[in-house]
């Protein structure tokens, strides 16, 4: 593995070189190849969809029988949600003129196969000034945002009148649909990156490069592969700003690794070519380390077992490969073109202004906190116990439209539903049962002791289908779509409601949009447990075969472990228990996104990875010829801390900008990731990491002599390069 290692090393080197030398030619074969890419996309790439397919779970099951016997209700609903202006009510000639014409628009909609308009002591409410269509689409109409606008047009042309009804729309296909409008997280990010950049290079040519390089790879990921990716799977709607965010924070990293160390070779007075070379051997290994690290763990995701998780993260993954990949090549060629312009002009060419800016105070700081380890050590892993404690209280669900912008009309119609009917409206429960293995009698008496249950607030009559055996009942529970009483109420109806009425054979399931997303929840938290432990067994894996160590990957585990869980804590304080919220525009509690946890698992396992090769490669090198644990610790926190303090502060940028997204989604994931990377760079990397190594001493490197047939895999050598390029003083002056 060492050999296979250093061949790579020697490879990224002459490739670094000759991307250097061709710089022209290979950001023209990029620029072909992107060209080509963005062309192919619009000629034949697939569409983003929202469909929610998840097979094996009892929801799923529902859907499918009533697409094969019931198509007019085994596609997606919306609601249509309508109040009567002040004063009048909708039993009066004008509305009901209104909701006849209203009806009429909406059933010519193409691709709607039933429009159900308010009916009086059902779907209307007891003042009789709030009512409530359901419109029911074709199975193969798959929820896009084409449909919400077409509806939109049709329910609001049709009472555009001066004093007419006033119009909401929600239900399932906003569920499913609704986006808010992106590229504000990716601003203020980006933004913030600039800022961090200027600070870390102070050059505005470093500071270029990385964002560049980002800004570049995420255009052809969105533009052109995630399109390609969609052609043969179903990618969900919102994995583009999913891939902005990590692919923003990734791509930027990764550069900065590579600028680094580019800088460093210049200061040590190697030629532009050698510098870029020797960059890409050693950073650029450790970031095809970090960046496999990152799309391994996330195609990991598939092992939840839902289709939707495993196209983002398949799409997400392609946007990750495309960063290294132009970090190896395009950024040796821009460095090739910007040269000594990396560097501020004071220290452009001046070597010894680079040495006496060296590492002193993380110096001083890692020799203070060896000497007082133990304080260290205790205080913050106290501290990380008590951001992870949260996490016992964790709720997995999805949030519903009642926590959406007051502004947005799916909010609308989610406030009036409640106002007019309870919470429970919004949220109704579609059981489908399979006539011809249940009779007419068992099937109202299904529906009468739905009734009488104290969880239901309203059960719609049975539906018979026209065309297939099947038929539907509409059930509103009394409470809200996240409420645990919801999912109490799903697990009766499904358990003694159902094995109490229906004999053996009866084929009943329950779906609708609220139980889709239980099903979708408990299985992520089933699973969950036992994807954390193979990303951990992975991670110590590759730590031991790296470090030749048995303690620093066990270490490692369990901080990244401690990291992640604060991470998760947060949330629950943030969104669960309501801390803070209304900081990040957050108007109402809910539960973490069922799949967050495991796609930030996933994404922080890589980055954290990196910052952890990155510190213990030093603190190894130096461990080897001084055999001084102490000093080795040092040495290492003194010539890294910087780099993954920057690093780390770009990572935290690019997170946050997403707070300020009105997707609660994406507020979650920003909040979670920049939490979870601020941990891992601060407390973790600077504190813990040194004061746990103090404290082991020379037993961080013990490996048993009986596993020494292990393979041997090094990050960061150098041994099988060239001798060093020197520059001339006339050189460094071009």
């Amino acid at each position: 593995m060492t050999d296979q290692t250093d061949r790579v090393s020697v490879f990224l080197y002459r490739l670094g070189r000759a991307c250097v030398h061709h710089r022209w030619r290979t950001i023209g074969v990029w620029l072909f190849a992107s060209v080509a890419l963005i062309g192919l996309n619009r000629a034949v790439g697939g569409e983003m969809t929202n469909g929610f397919v998840v097979p094996g779970l009892d929801s799923q099951e529902a859907y499918d029988l009533l697409a094969e016997r019931f198509p007019a209700e085994g596609g997606i609903s919306a609601q249509v949600v309508i109040e009567a202006p002040e004063g009048s009510l909708l039993s009066d000639p004008q509305q009901q003129r209104e909701i006849a014409a209203m009806t009429a628009s909406l059933s010519a909609i193409e691709g709607v196969e039933t429009v159900v308009p308010p009916i009086s002591g059902q779907t209307v409410s007891r003042s009789d000034t709030i009512g409530l269509f359901r419109v029911g689409y074709h199975p193969d109409y798959l929820p896009s945002l084409s449909m919400i606008e077409t509806l939109e047009e049709a329910g609001r042309l049709s009472n555009a009148t001066e004093g007419a009804l006033r119009v909401e729309f929600g239900g399932d296909l906003y569920n499913s649909v609704d986006q808010p409008e992106t590229g504000l997280g990716e601003m203020l990010g980006l933004a913030s990156a600039v800022l961090v950049l200027l600070l870390a290079f102070g050059s505005i040519v470093a500071m270029g490069l990385p964002i560049g390089l980002a800004l570049f790879g995420l255009t052809l990921g969105i533009g052109g592969i995630i399109g390609l990716v969609a052609v043969g799977m179903d990618v969900p709607e919102w994995t583009p700003n999913m891939a902005s965010m990590i692919g923003l924070g990734v791509g930027i990293d990764y550069a900065l690794f590579i600028v680094t160390r580019f800088r460093e070779g210049l200061a040590d007075g190697l030629t532009v070519e050698d510098a870029a070379g020797r960059a890409n051997a050693t950073a650029g290994l450790s970031v095809i380390f970090a960046g496999g690290t990152v799309v391994i763990a996330i195609l990991g995701l598939a092992m939840a077992g839902i289709p939707f998780m495993t196209a983002a993260a398949v799409a997400v993954s392609v946007v990750v490969a495309l960063m290294v990949l132009a970090s190896l090549t395009i950024l040796p060629a821009l460095l090739g073109w910007a040269g000594h312009r990396v560097n501020p002009k004071r220290s452009r060419y001046s070597p010894e202004i680079h040495a006496n800016k060296g590492p002193g105070r993380w110096q001083r700081w890692g020799d203070h906190v060896a000497k007082h380890a133990w304080p260290y050590m205790l205080s913050t892993l106290a501290l990380l116990m008590a951001l992870t404690a949260p996490v016992l209280d964790l709720e997995l669900g999805f949030p519903d439209q009642g926590i959406l912008p007051e502004e947005r009309t799916s909010r609308q119609a989610y406030d009036l539903l409640a106002e007019g009917f309870g919470p429970g409206f919004n949220g109704p429960l579609l059981v489908a049962i399979d006539t011809s293995t249940v009779g007419d009698q068992e099937l109202d008496s299904l529906a009468a002791t739905l009734r009488n249950n104290s969880g239901v607030a309203f059960v719609q009559p049975p539906e018979r289908s026209p065309i297939g055996e099947a038929a539907t009942i509409l059930v509103f529970p009394t409470t809200a779509p996240q409420d645990p009483q919801t999912v109490d109420l799903l697990s009766q109806i499904r358990g003694p409601i159902f094995s109490s009425v229906l004999n053996e054979e009866a084929r009943a399931h329950v779906g609708g949009a609220t139980a889709s997303f239980a099903d979708v929840s408990k299985r992520v938290q089933n699973r969950l447990p036992v994807f954390i432990a193979g990303v951990i067994a992975l991670s110590f894996v590759l730590l031991m075969l790296m470090f030749r160590s048995i303690l620093v990957p066990i270490k490692a585990a369990l901080l990244n472990l401690l990291s992640i869980g604060a991470a998760y804590g947060v949330l629950v304080m943030v969104f669960q228990w309501g801390w803070g919220r209304s900081l990040i525009g957050v108007q109402e509690a809910m539960p973490v996104v069922s799949f967050i946890p495991m796609f930030m698992f996933a994404v922080l396992f890589g980055l954290s990875m990196d910052y952890e090769v990155f510190l213990l490669s030093r603190v190894k090198e130096e461990y080897l010829l001084s055999r001084n644990n102490s000093q080795s610790v040092i040495f290492g926190i003194s010539n890294t801390a910087r780099v993954i303090t920057s690093a780390a502060l770009i990572m935290i940028s690019v997170f946050l900008g997403f707070v300020a997204n009105p997707d609660p989604i994406l507020k979650m994931m920003g909040l979670g990731l920049a939490t979870a990377i601020f941990v891992d760079a601060t407390i973790v990397r600077v504190v813990l990491v040194p004061a746990s190594m103090k404290l082991m001493g020379d037993a961080n490197w013990w490996f048993p002599q009986s596993l020494n047939w292990l393979p041997r895999l090094e990050i960061e050598g150098e041994e099988r390069l060239p001798d060093r390029e020197f520059a001339s003083t006339g050189d460094a002056a071009n």
